[in-house]
């Protein structure tokens, strides 16, 4: 048997956390799988109402304009625009607060610890991209402008199938799936405010820096008058929109304003955590699964199956979500580990590592979004986007749950014969008890 006993000055990876941060997982994987849940209704719910002979109704829904006055501030969004960049700046907010937290007070503070994650995403997020370039290359490069669409991870997805599947596995693969999408999330907002905007405008940008300081410093003095607090965040999320930066950019940025330090000795959480506690049921219950009503409503009643299929968008964008995630985040997993003074935990194995790198393969949420910005609304390449992103997704959620579900068994099985010993070894003190 291999000794996997940890050399003197070398450190684990998927180490185990403290019992703090296992309870705020805990409470992350429990709303999580909620707001996984009803994402996927959502976007199934829009499925079949698009492809109903009512999905007409559908498109003239997703494409109504509330506000046809709001043109001056560029505020003249269908209704598929306000979820994509209003809703979705609230999920993005709690990711910032998450990310805060994660550098701050979470696994991120270490960079011993914060490396594995960090060269996990970008190796989940490079190979992706790489496929996808390639296979577009290879056809002409006409679709390239959509190359970052198969580099994220849907948080809410990929731990919702994780907490429903995996209730024996190690809490260290749970944590790690967790940083993992931080990270990723972190890169993939870097990747919309360089890459995807249009038309950009400086005035209205440094605007906006006016309000999200006013939001900082109320913050920061634990001010949290929701009055102020709300119309600041609104005001600067309409500036960072004017000026032709995604929006959501601006719910990470006030997300990053937020203190996560208890301030007075009596506070039981820091601001970041109660402010996330407050808005998450928010993000995961209401933001995202409206968006994802708005962004998966593909209609193929119309639509040529084997053009489809043979896209290269679409083979880009599945191939870099089933495979380019897996091989990437597995691959720099092990290079990591190969190369360095790191070494995986006792309770960890690399068939586990596979199952939660095919389940990084579950892009929805970020990868319509940025796909939205590549090829726009309603288009031909559009309506391709989101069948690709559905289907890369729920292939990926499936190889993972047939790998997880093995793995879960395995350790379920572990735990029983644990629980039988310790039985088995209390009997002994019983009968000397009676005997006695």
């Amino acid at each position: 048997m291999t000794d996997r006993t940890p050399q003197p000055g070398r450190f684990r990876l998927f180490s185990r956390t403290s019992w703090p941060e296992a309870r705020f997982l805990a409470d992350v994987l429990r709303t999580e799988t909620v707001g996984g849940g009803l994402l996927l209704l959502g976007a199934v719910v829009a499925l079949i109402w698009a492809n109903s002979p009512w999905g007409d109704a559908y498109t003239a829904v997703t494409k109504w304009v509330p506000w046809s006055g709001g043109s001056a501030l560029h505020l003249d969004l269908t209704l598929a625009k306000w979820a994509a960049d209003g809703l979705l700046a609230i999920f993005f907010f709690v990711v910032g607060l998450e990310l805060k937290r994660e550098f701050v007070a979470g696994e991120l503070r270490d960079p011993r610890r914060a490396a594995l994650p960090v060269v996990a995403a970008l190796g989940g997020m490079a190979m992706p991209a790489l496929i996808y370039v390639g296979v577009n290359l290879a056809a002409g490069g006409e679709g390239l402008r959509g190359w970052a669409i198969p580099t994220a991870t849907d948080i809410a997805f990929a731990l919702a199938v994780l907490a429903v599947i995996g209730s024996y596995l190690p809490q260290g693969l749970r944590a790690f799936l967790l940083t993992l999408a931080v990270v990723d999330d972190l890169f993939a907002i870097t990747i919309i405010a360089i890459f995807y905007t249009d038309d950009f405008s400086l005035l209205p940008l440094l605007g906006a820096l006016a309000p999200i300081a006013l939001f900082g410093l109320l913050v920061q003095r634990r001010l949290t008058w929701w009055w102020a607090l709300i119309p600041l965040a609104a005001v600067a999320w309409t500036l960072v929109h004017a000026s032709g930066v995604h929006a959501t950019v601006a719910g990470v940025l006030l997300g990053f304003t937020v203190p996560v330090l208890r301030g007075k000795e009596g506070d039981r959480h820091g601001l970041a955590e109660h402010l996330e506690h407050r808005w998450r049921p928010v993000s995961a219950g209401f933001a995202v699964p409206v968006f994802a009503f708005f962004a998966a409503g593909v209609s193929l009643r119309d639509a040529d199956l084997k053009a489809v299929v043979t896209d290269p968008i679409v083979i880009g964008i599945v191939a870099g979500l089933v495979l380019g995630k897996a091989i990437g985040i597995l691959g720099s997993t092990f290079l990591l580990a190969r190369f360095t003074r790191a070494q995986l935990d006792e309770d960890i194995t690399w068939s586990d590592l596979l199952g939660v790198a095919l389940l990084a393969g579950i892009g929805f949420t970020v990868s319509l979004l940025i796909g939205e910005l590549a090829f726009g609304t309603g288009t031909a390449a559009d309506g391709n986007v989101k069948a690709a992103v559905l289907s890369g997704s729920l292939i990926s959620a499936l190889l993972a749950t047939a790998v997880l579900v093995r793995r879960n068994a395995a350790y379920r099985r572990i735990a029983e014969a644990e629980q039988v010993d310790s039985d088995r070894d209390g009997i002994p003190d019983v009968y000397q008890r009676r005997d006695a």
